[in-house]
């Protein structure tokens, strides 16, 4: 393996230790529930879920379960400047 291959790989290594570093900002997840699978999708600070239950209270056990999961490492809201991403 070359040397670059090796900084990189190392590099990556203390990146996944310095998990502040990394920011969902976007993303889709299938979750299996208890009684079906349900598909939540993140973002910039706004969830959807599939599920009957999110969509008459805007929260449900499958968003706060990947809000658990994911603590600090979520975007908080949508920027008004790209630059400020």
């Amino acid at each position: 393996m070359d040397s670059g291959m090796v900084s990189k790989i190392e590099k990556a290594r203390r990146y996944a230790d310095e998990k502040e570093r990394a920011r969902f900002c976007l993303f889709e997840v299938k979750f299996r529930g208890e009684h079906s699978d349900h598909i939540v999708h993140y973002e910039k600070g706004v969830w959807h879920c599939d599920c009957h239950f999110f969509s008459q209270r805007q929260v449900c056990s499958h968003t706060m379960a990947l809000e658990r999961i994911l603590d600090g490492m979520l975007c908080d809201e949508v920027a008004e400047d790209p630059a400020q991403e």
